[in-house]
């Protein structure tokens, strides 16, 4: 329970003080009526005068102490009821105290005590209930605006209770119809005062019925198919409709209940809620030195805003792009509040400096997320891959052994599996280079998944200027699919993914549920829609033909490779493939050295053959 004082200066301090002294008197006399079925004996009426000085400064005394006269009586809620309950007990019990040890409790009714303090409580929540409905409904009736909305809520469970009560509680500019879900339990139930009307199917029969203006979807555990026959209703209405944000943007502090935004792609992929073990999570990280590389990026910037939350005692940002590196460290400063970070601006390549940075520093957890990733680009320009990818990764390993490090989080992808291209090749390489190191104090694991919607190479904003251009919408091919999940959802797994690795043996690769493959030819359909404009026809779809590099289906796993579950639903492990000694991984890696000083694409992509034996470059 909260102690303070209230606003001396407030009249309506005064005002309730004054109406709850006369319920602590009425309270106490309606105990003595009660006990006595409304026929009190004189003396036990003078015991009432005699006990009404002590009630009235034992109530009002901790009703101030702890109180109950700071908050704004329009805005009463449950917690104000629940505080309310342990105060009128707390009082009853020291009352109680008091009269057994001054009077002894001789000729005193027990029973006036427990009749006493249910009264209380019932008048005083009852006068607190009451001024709460009086402005409610006087307010509402107010400030309703002439071009009001009546809207309808798609949902009837927890998210869409809580729109609902935001909905009510704020009237002004929409009046709330009701509620439409297929569970037929709820058919003709009420939420807030509101009644569940039927089922999402009659969605159009429903918003033609009560005048609908507007469609509010409160549906965040949906399944993809579920949104889009959602969305695909809503569109069927022609009125316009909004969604509200997942509960991880809520719990994340991104967004409040009261938003309500646009439908959005991530929608329809119907990715279900990350369920994390932040107890396992914050023991690695509170407390701690943690280290990111390619902090600036799409993966990297998240991995910082992620950590944050567990509190780690320093975060260490390293990135070779100036911008980025101020951008992250700005918005760690200034919006998340976290002020213990340490910029190091330069390459992962860079030995004398990662070794100078982790020296000074001495992280305990490094998320390695520093990586070119462009497939094409590094078809076009191999020697970049191998510098950044390969040799930056090796350098920044071998500054985490040197340096003691606990925890090492190698950032991978699914292009590394049965690679095509030189990007997919280097990165399995990486894998290689950590499951090498793997068996000394540091803990080594990867961490693989596919594609993140919203990143910084993601086809997601591409789509979206060439649809805000007028098209056309360029795919590769109408059969290419990749995996997709969330910014947040990719790093929530990765802290997660960095709490299991096992200390002595380490080298695991952790992959992450990616769940069904998309069409990139849907995804573009998808997006066209939800602009509000129709594939073909307001806006073409043109496919361009496979870039260099590149592959129709992305994979998780290779030949050879086992998956085995973890005890996270969302994160598998990586059974046991073939590895390259350490011997041949060094002589080879000396050689790619030497062919990538030299600009020689042919002898690189010869070497990443030798060392990846699935990698089967593309000639797209």
């Amino acid at each position: 329970m909260r102690l303070g004082l209230p606003n001396f200066r407030n009249l309506n301090f005064y005002a309730m003080l004054l109406a709850d002294v006369a319920i602590f008197a009425l309270a106490l006399y309606a105990a003595y009526l009660f006990r006595f079925d409304f026929d009190v004996p004189e003396r036990f009426s003078s015991q009432y005068q005699g006990l009404l000085k002590y009630v009235l400064v034992f109530k009002g005394a901790l009703f101030l102490l702890f109180g109950l006269y700071r908050g704004m009586w329009r805005y009463t809620s449950l917690d104000d009821f629940w505080r309310l309950l342990r105060v009128t007990a707390l009082q009853s019990l020291i009352l109680v105290s008091f009269v057994g040890f001054r009077f002894s409790l001789i000729g005193v009714p027990r029973s006036i005590f427990v009749i006493d303090w249910v009264l209380t409580l019932v008048l005083c929540s009852g006068l607190r209930l009451t001024i709460r409905a009086f402005y409610t409904r006087t307010f509402s009736l107010a400030r309703q605006a002439p071009g009001r909305k009546d809207v309808l809520v798609v949902g009837a469970k927890d998210a869409a209770e809580k729109i609902g009560r935001e909905l009510m509680a704020n009237p002004a500019h929409y009046n709330l119809v009701g509620f439409l879900d297929d569970d037929p339990d709820l058919k003709g139930r009420t939420i807030h005062g509101r009644p569940v009307l039927g089922p999402v199917g009659t969605l159009g029969a429903v918003a033609e019925r009560f005048g609908v203006d507007e469609i509010f979807l409160a549906v965040s555990e949906a399944s993809a198919e579920e949104m889009r026959r959602m969305v695909e209703t809503c569109k069927g209405t022609g009125l316009p409709y909004k969604i509200l944000p997942a509960m991880t943007e809520i719990i994340d502090g991104k967004v409040d209940i009261k938003t309500l935004r646009d439908i959005d792609y991530l929608d329809l992929l119907g990715r279900s809620p990350v369920n994390l073990d932040t107890g396992r999570i914050r023991q690695y990280l509170c407390g701690q030195t943690v280290l990111v590389t390619g902090c600036g990026g799409s993966i990297g910037s998240e991995l910082c805003r992620q950590s944050v939350r567990y509190r780690p005692d320093r975060l260490v940002l390293v990135d070779a792009g100036e911008y980025n590196l101020y951008q992250i460290e700005m918005e760690l400063r200034h919006t998340l509040g976290f002020d213990r970070c340490v910029t190091v601006l330069g390459s992962v390549a860079d030995a004398p400096l990662m070794e100078r940075t982790f020296r000074e520093h001495r992280p305990s957890a490094v998320f390695h997320a520093a990586a070119y990733k462009h497939v094409p680009m590094l078809e076009r320009n191999p020697w970049q891959a191998v510098r950044n990818n390969i040799e930056g990764s090796r350098t920044v390993m071998r500054a985490a052994v040197e340096a003691g490090v606990e925890r090492f989080v190698v950032v991978s992808t699914d292009k590394a599996v049965r690679p095509t291209n030189v990007m997919g090749a280097s990165k399995r390489v990486t894998e290689l280079l950590m499951q090498s190191l793997s068996g000394g104090p540091t803990r080594f694991m990867a961490v693989r998944f596919g594609n993140v919607v919203g990143s910084s190479g993601s086809v997601v904003p591409l789509f979206r200027r060439q649809i805000a251009a007028g098209g056309p919408v360029t795919v590769t091919h109408p059969d290419v699919t990749r995996y997709f999940m969330s910014i947040s959802e990719a790093t929530q797994l990765i802290l997660q993914a960095g709490s299991m690795g096992d200390a002595g043996t380490g080298g695991e690769v952790f992959v992450l549920d990616m769940g069904v493959p998309v069409r990139i030819a849907d995804m573009a359909r998808d997006l066209i829609r939800l602009s509000g404009k129709e594939p073909g026809v307001d806006v073409e779809i043109v496919f361009t033909g496979l870039r260099e590099g590149e592959k129709l289906f992305e994979e998780l796993i290779t030949e050879g490779e086992g998956i085995v579950r973890t005890e996270h639903d969302k994160i598998l492990v990586v059974g046991s493939a073939a590895t390259v000694r350490s011997q041949d991984l060094d002589s080879e890696l000396a050689a790619l050295s030497r062919a990538a000083a030299a600009h020689d694409g042919e002898a690189i992509r010869a070497i990443l053959g030798r060392l990846v034996p699935e990698y089967s470059p593309n000639s797209n």
